[in-house]
């Protein structure tokens, strides 16, 4: 099978991409388990220590470009998983920018896709960003979206446009609502959310950190490791897994921004949680307290998808894989 991951060259395209080679073959559209032949990654520009292997090729563009679209998707592409998006905070501050990637560049990938007639399986990656207030104490599955940021709102549509794809027959469409994932590696971005690596990341690395959220700032987050194995399970999972409701809130752990920091003195020592000082940012305050951060998710759960057990284990998985000694 011949795969193209949109967002390639990005955080998770890099590790999903990496979790398809080394297993080495995927679910075809008969639920066979066949070789993955090709993996093409499509971003804006290729990372210079990406995945190196023969069966990855790179194509150079934004979505919203017909053109380097259909390079990249080609004909003979039976499965596409469509990472790429402009980042919440980036997504609210830029709204021309956001629409663009978020909803129109989808539009065309959703366009090549049924231009090429083969009904390729396609994930798209949303987020629990379409949860917004007014919320109840506990989201679950019957709960009604009601972002209130934009990038909420172009990933709710981006949902409803996966389902309805997927009603016409044009795609075997899934959408998956990602929790906060941490710690993400490397600098921080334009994410609302990108305190809930930093507060941990930055101070293990030596450096201190102005948090912008109070410490009882709660999250609904996930490990690097376990967002990827479950858009690996959403992508082999059969079509009628998902049944009419085509998108699925992927489970996680509520953890305190407190919480974080307590788990980073266990695991890094009291010195790296010196590090750590609250300074108010409102700009980032305003989006995140709009989105859900209890969450129950038997359906989750009942498909095979997994959570993380503590936050500690997530501290410890970043501290392992990139080598920190503490």
């Amino acid at each position: 099978m011949n795969i193209l991951i949109t967002g390639g060259g990005g955080f998770l395209g890099q590790r999903v991409a990496r979790a398809l080679l080394a297993q080495g073959d995927t679910v075809n559209a008969k639920g066979e388990r066949v070789p993955i032949r090709r993996i093409t990654l499509m971003d804006i520009s290729e990372p210079a220590n990406g995945v190196k292997d023969p069966r990855v090729h790179f194509v150079r563009g934004e979505v919203s470009n017909h053109g380097a679209v259909a390079e990249a998707l080609g004909l003979d592409t039976g499965g596409v998983f469509h990472l790429a998006a402009v980042v919440s905070g980036q997504a609210e501050a830029d709204f021309e920018l956001g629409m663009r990637v978020n909803l129109d560049g989808y539009r065309v990938v959703l366009e090549s896709c049924r231009k090429a007639g083969n009904r390729p399986r396609l994930l798209f990656a949303s987020s629990i960003a379409v949860f917004g207030t007014p919320l109840p104490e506990v989201v679950t599955d019957a709960t009604t979206p009601t972002p209130q940021a934009s990038y909420g709102v172009q990933k709710l549509i981006g949902e409803w446009l996966t389902a309805d794809y997927n009603r016409k027959g044009f795609i075997d469409g899934r959408a998956v609502r990602i929790p906060t994932v941490s710690v993400r590696p490397g600098k921080a971005n334009a994410a609302a959310s990108s305190f809930a690596s930093a507060v941990i990341r930055e101070p293990l690395n030596g450096v201190e950190y102005k948090c912008p959220v109070p410490p009882e700032t709660l999250m609904w987050m996930c490990s690097p490791a376990r967002v990827v194995a479950n858009l690996v399970r959403a992508f082999e999972l059969p079509s009628e897994a998902f049944g009419d409701l085509r998108a699925v809130s992927l489970p996680g752990i509520v953890v305190s921004v407190a919480e974080m920091v307590d788990s980073l003195r266990r695991l890094g020592g009291e010195a790296a949680a010196a590090r750590v000082r609250y300074v108010k940012d409102e700009r980032i305050q305003a989006i995140v307290r709009t989105w859900a951060a209890r969450l129950e998710t038997p359906r989750a759960l009942a498909m095979g998808f997994t959570a993380d057990a503590t936050m500690d284990e997530i501290v410890a998985q970043y501290i392992r894989d990139e080598n920190i000694r503490v």
